[in-house]
């Protein structure tokens, strides 16, 4: 008996100004869909975020959305979107989660 796999609608966002926080990022890819999770990274060393994070959408149209969109823009910088190939394995680093 095989389990039924979850689609994960998943995006991973490089060029992420170090200005933005988790809460921001949300709130910006919010208005394509709902979020479900975002994921910053933050150096332990520094306390900055490494520049790059993920977005889970509920749903694939939400997904879509924000793919057609381009550019992204924050804080005057293109961000890089593009949908995640890989799952979120564990980091070494700490980061900054915010689940729905």
């Amino acid at each position: 008996m095989t389990t039924p796999s979850r689609k994960i609608f998943e995006l991973f966002v490089s060029k992420v100004p170090w200005t933005l926080a988790t809460q921001e990022l949300r709130e910006y890819f919010g208005q394509f869909g709902h979020v479900k999770r975002c994921v910053l990274l933050f150096d332990k060393d520094t306390g900055f975020h490494r520049g790059f994070c993920w977005v889970s959408f509920a749903t694939e149209e939400s997904l879509n959305n924000a793919l057609q969109k381009d550019p992204h823009i924050l804080e005057n910088t293109k961000l890089l979107v593009q949908r995640n190939r890989r799952p979120i394995a564990g980091q070494k680093s700490s980061r900054s989660v915010e689940d729905d």
